[in-house]
């Protein structure tokens, strides 16, 4: 749509008058702004039609968008896109009407008068239609001038294109995809309307009481393409979103910290992540490389609570520390958010000012507050579109610790509004606990209490259980006692799996009431030093099951632990967290991590126990009237094994244990499908045809791979007396199935069992196949006798 000039505004003002005008802004300037040509080719232009394709587009591009210098650079910076770009991509369907809603009434109209800027006014204007606008010397003044008369402006209001392009280039494309998007709603309807049975012109020709009833069927808006491809509750189940990278918050997480460490030649920051961080890669940060988790099990090389840090550590903590722990915390808040539901942070959003949520981010360094601001924001909208609240942001407190003061002077930069700790607070000796210990004051302190504590990489550098048990009791002391919500993470490896489950363990036998009504604790182990009064509470994620942890069945740190619970997140790179690894040309990135969710004061709502809840799970809800409750299902603890004809899936059942299901193709069409694009960490509420246990290698005193401790047997011990680095003649002279095995010879072994393993399920599967189709046969001669 061009641009109005004043003149074709002043054609207007003897038939038109002005009541109403209100600033508005769009993108039609830009797109007419001369400079943007003069500048076409420059390395800054084709950076900015770069990042601009790929904020319109995301992963997607459209056809021929890009000349071959741009799409070297887009290749470079983001790599190839998924696929050409389809108009669901950019919300086409969502405003198939094209523009804005119709006049209030026949004499009323709508013009956008250009300002300064870029902006525009909204003008709405009363049309005289008996005055000169229809005229044929005023439509021929409009037309020597260029611009579009009123009936044209009246007629042709500004789309939805128009609205949202930012240059020429955008427009073309986004109008290319509306006329894709027309044709094949004009051949979709053509098609149905061949299809269609012939309709009575008549009302007397129909009889009514013939028509089928519409049961659940909604012709308002219509599904999205996965609704319509996947059962809801595996959408429902999912444990990432879609897509499944999460983008970090570029205006406020990246580009602050990017701003903050262009003051340090970014070599100085590499080398000094790169000792803070265990070297390079940066094995001790939050996000472990594959190739470096072995002999790495110790918790996080540079703390938030660390109380000095010069100025190029607190640098090397920003770029190497806060891109992994965002992500890793905004995926467990996504799980959260799906387990507990929308109305637990929404009821408190609109209780006004005196509402919201209070956070404390102990540990993520501010990451884990960006995160929650992304959540909260999202819900805050909502409530803003169904007018329910009002205002720019929604209420809540936010707290973060971060003990060094040239770490919070650059972490506040991009936290408006956020308390800074140097330390955990203590209510153990004070608050409420005043009077109950011998060194608590006489007055209690003001208790606070937080509705939200992510407590990152906290446990795991505690190395004796007492202290990790003190942290705990604080944290428990800081949770709302009315659904707070306990979030605790630690890196993925042995190690950090097992201060996640001692956590888990302490929390069910020591906090938290029994889901059962049994008692989880026996009489001897109980320790009056240690008691305290149960509370309600449950387990939110990523267990099922309140028992014992199948992968933690004893306490303790245990070697050559082989399968051990944790979860893994892919996330867009930035180009400075890239630098830091020494990959500038990737920017996927991925963290893996263990965690455990737990609320305070809200019992679990399913009344199912673990077995039952199995069983139902096993049977699937593919065709239940009744909706699952999703905690109640069992979750994928490994990626899926996809074969010819049927996919495996290792899940946790409610019953806490570790089983592999079975979902071949004749089961279910449709569980099948999703079975083979479900993912690990998933819920699954499809059911299966088989279920096998499958044994857990947790390990042992010995360092045996946990084999023959899965199988019952006491660990081998073998004594080897090393020569200048040449085996000993006892063991030259030792039986074969003595001799100490290679690493690759491990490996060989190890696949050998996974082989033999779904080869057994295989035949199991043809052998009840097969068993299924005789008593077929069988049932069929039987009635065929009977005839």
């Amino acid at each position: 749509m061009p641009v109005q000039s004043p003149v074709a505004i002043s054609h207007l003002s003897t038939g038109a008058k002005f009541p109403t005008i209100r600033s508005i802004t769009t993108s039609l300037s830009r797109r007419q702004d001369p400079s943007a040509a003069a500048n076409e080719g420059s390395d800054h232009e084709i950076e900015r039609v770069v990042r601009e394709a790929k904020q319109r587009f995301r992963d997607t591009l459209p056809k021929d968008y890009l000349n071959q210098e741009e799409y070297a650079l887009y290749i470079r910076l983001y790599g190839p896109p998924l696929r050409e770009t389809a108009p669901e991509d950019v919300g086409i369907p969502s405003h198939a009407d094209m523009g804005p809603a119709p006049p209030r009434s026949d004499n009323e109209g709508v013009l956008l008068r250009p300002l300064e800027g870029g902006q525009f006014e909204e003008v709405t204007y009363e049309i005289d239609r008996s005055t000169d606008a229809a005229d044929p010397d005023t439509v021929q003044a409009h037309d020597a001038l260029g611009e579009p008369s009123v009936q044209d402006l009246i007629e042709k209001p500004p789309g939805y294109v128009e609205a949202v392009a930012r240059n020429q280039r955008e427009h073309d494309a986004l109008q290319k995809l509306v006329q894709d998007f027309e044709a094949a709603q004009r051949k979709q309807k053509e098609s149905e309307r061949e299809t269609a049975p012939p309709v009575a012109h008549e009302l007397d020709e129909v009889d009514t009481a013939d028509w089928p009833a519409e049961e659940g069927y909604d012709f308002g808006e219509r599904e999205s393409g996965e609704a319509r491809r996947f059962h809801r509750y595996t959408l429902d189940g999912r444990f990432h979103g879609s897509p499944v990278e999460i983008a970090l918050p570029r205006d406020e997480f990246v580009e602050p910290i990017r701003e903050l460490l262009d003051r340090t030649h970014l070599k100085h920051v590499k080398q000094a992540a790169e000792a803070a961080f265990g070297g390079r890669g940066l094995p001790t940060s939050p996000a472990t490389p594959e190739g470096l988790k072995n002999g790495r099990m110790g918790g996080v090389g540079l703390p938030p609570d660390q109380r000095h840090m010069s100025e190029i550590e607190a640098d090397a903590f920003l770029a190497g520390y806060l891109p992994p722990a965002y992500a890793s915390v905004a995926s467990i808040l996504r799980e959260v958010r799906k387990r507990v539901g929308s109305c637990w942070i929404q009821s408190r959003l609109t209780q006004g000012k005196e509402g919201g949520l209070s956070v404390l981010d102990a540990g993520a360094g501010g990451a884990g507050l960006v995160a929650w601001e992304q959540i909260l924001t999202a819900e805050w909208q909502l409530l803003k579109e169904k007018g329910q609240v009002t205002g720019a942001h929604p209420p809540g407190k936010k707290t973060v610790i971060a003990a060094s003061d040239r770490l919070r002077n650059r972490i506040k930069s991009f936290l408006p509004n956020t308390t800074f700790l140097p330390r955990l607070p203590d209510y153990e000796h004070s608050g409420e606990m005043q009077g109950e210990r011998l060194d608590a004051g006489d007055k209690p302190q003001p208790r606070k209490s937080f509705d939200v504590i992510i407590a990152s990489h906290l446990f795991l550098k505690e190395k004796q259980d007492h202290y990790r048990q003190a942290i705990l009791n604080n944290l428990w002391s800081l949770l709302n006692k009315d659904g707070g919500i306990l979030i605790v993470i630690e890196k993925a490896h042995p190690r950090g799996f097992e201060a996640v489950a001692h956590v888990r363990d302490t929390l069910i036998k020591q906090f938290l009431l029994p889901q059962s009504g049994e008692p989880s604790l026996a009489p001897e182990e109980f320790n009056p030093a240690f008691h305290r009064e149960l509370e309600p509470g449950h387990i939110v994620a990523p267990c099922t099951t309140h028992g014992v942890c199948p992968m933690y069945k004893e306490q303790g740190k245990s070697k050559g632990r082989k399968d051990y619970c944790h979860f893994s997140q892919r996330f867009v790179r930035p180009t400075f967290y890239s630098k830091m690894l020494g990959n500038t040309a990737d920017n996927q990135g991925e963290v893996e991590f263990s965690y455990v969710v737990v609320r305070r004061g809200v019992p679990k709502s399913s009344p199912l126990t673990g077995k039952e809840a199995t069983e139902r799970a096993m049977q699937g809800y593919e065709a239940s009237e009744d909706q699952p409750d999703m905690q109640t299902l069992p979750r994928m603890v490994l990626p899926p094994l996809k074969r010819k004809g049927h996919v495996t899936l290792d899940l946790c059942t409610p019953e806490g244990k570790i089983e592999r299901w079975t979902v071949p193709k004749s089961f279910s069409k449709l569980a099948y499908h999703d079975a083979r694009k479900s993912r690990w960490g998933d819920l699954w509420a499809l059911g299966a045809k088989t279920r096998v246990p499958r044994n857990v290698r947790v390990g042992s005193g010995a360092d045996d791979g946990g084999k023959r401790a899965a199988d019952g047997k006491k660990p081998r011990t073998v004594e080897i007396s090393m020569d200048s680095g040449r085996m000993s003649a006892s063991e030259k002279n030792a039986p074969r199935d003595r001799r100490p095995k290679s690493k690759e010879a491990k490996k060989q072994d190890l696949m050998k069992e996974l082989f033999a393993a779904e080869e057994r399920e295989e035949a199991m599967i043809e052998k009840q196949m097969d068993e299924e189709v005789e008593a077929e046969m069988e049932e069929g001669g039987r009635k065929g006798d009977g005839r």
